[in-house]
């Protein structure tokens, strides 16, 4: 996957931050500071356990993956991280 399908998918979250429609990622950011963080936290949570269950059942374990890493990315838009801090931080891990 190219960074550039992850950075436009990072600005459709920066942009449902800073600009709420009716949508499920807007939603999940709009209550209240601390319920907001709570709500995604807890979807990061549901979707860390899914992808285990679709990894030990050899099912879905693409999809999963990919729902655990869009709301992470949710979550570091959220608190207003800039992608470039993640892949600076992945750049360090590279060696």
């Amino acid at each position: 996957m190219s960074d550039e399908v992850i950075r436009g998918i990072y600005q459709v979250l920066e942009d449902r931050r800073d600009n709420p429609i009716d949508s499920y990622t807007s939603r999940l950011m709009q209550d209240d500071e601390k319920r907001a963080e709570d709500k995604i936290l807890e979807k990061i949570g549901e979707e860390a356990a899914e992808l285990i269950i679709a990894s030990k059942n050899d099912e879905n374990l693409v999809y999963e993956a990919a729902d655990l890493i869009f709301h992470t990315m949710l979550l570091l838009a959220y608190k207003g991280v800039e992608l470039d801090e993640l892949f600076k931080e992945f750049q360090i891990r590279r060696g």
